[in-house]
């Protein structure tokens, strides 16, 4: 129910002469969710902003040029490298969002995941992709060298539970036909501590901190105006800092699903 809350309180804070800078944040997703993809793949970028009853469209912006698109979603038919470099999105009822990476390779393999840097316990995603998902065989992911996973036909290779020890150098190999091909070399980082992260400008205090529970608790308070947004399943919290202009602090939610604490 909170979730439709917040496109009409954006409203009621529009009328009541809201600034621009006090918008919430645009958020740009990939879908497939894969940000390096081979040439002719196809991708769907989509926009998360908040549109008011007249105005309904959407600009979208790559390595800071406007594209004519004006849909919620833009898609790429078959990726170019050309079409490499950073996207970016706004709505009339958000401010520009941050930027999203897209890096489109030429070769036969490709490694994919969601991310390269994990914390200890979150879940893997590793896929071998083929140009134009063509038919791969024998498949092995490798770690630093050595066969971590084999598969007959190819396969995602899922890690449940990341230790430190999945940390290191990964590649895939496969066969096309009688061809052997292997995809180009990717670090994975595994880290310790919490999956929740303090964000903050130089020179700027911490403005709060979140610990294991998911309870929130400010440290100190710059600004009167919260800031929050959804993205996946965490809550992203910033105020305002006065002390270093156009920038904010803030810090994450560190408990999924959500968790509201007194």
């Amino acid at each position: 129910m909170w979730q439709l809350l917040l496109p009409t309180a954006l409203l009621l804070l529009v009328s009541a002469g809201m600034r621009t800078e006090d918008l919430p944040k645009a958020v740009v997703f990939l879908e497939p969710q894969w940000y390096r993809v081979l040439e002719k793949d196809s991708v769907t970028l989509k926009c998360q902003g908040a549109y008011s009853p007249e105005d309904n469209s959407t600009q979208w912006f790559h390595n800071e040029s406007l594209i004519s698109s004006q849909a919620s979603s833009y898609f790429i038919d078959a990726a170019t490298v050309d079409d490499s470099g950073e996207y970016r999105c706004q709505t009339n009822l958000s401010t520009l969002s941050d930027p999203v990476q897209l890096e489109v390779h030429i070769g036969w393999l490709l490694l994919q995941a969601p991310r390269w840097v994990f914390k200890e316990e979150d879940p893997i995603h590793l896929r071998c992709h083929s140009w134009k998902n063509t038919a791969l065989h024998k498949v092995t992911y490798l770690q630093n060298g050595k066969g971590r996973k084999y598969f007959h036909h190819n396969s995602d290779f899922y890690i449940p539970k990341a230790t430190l020890k999945d940390s290191g150098s990964y590649f895939c190999r496969g066969l096309f036909g009688s061809k052997n091909v292997s995809s180009e070399t990717v670090n994975i980082t595994i880290t310790q501590g919490e999956t929740c992260a303090t964000l903050e400008c130089p020179g700027t205090p911490v403005c709060g901190t979140c610990n294991h529970t998911g309870k929130l608790s400010w440290e100190e308070i710059p600004d009167s105006y919260t800031h929050f947004f959804i993205c996946g399943s965490l809550l992203v919290i910033t105020r305002r800092s006065p002390k270093v202009p156009d920038c904010r602090v803030g810090l994450q939610l560190c408990f999924s699903p959500f968790f509201w604490g007194s």
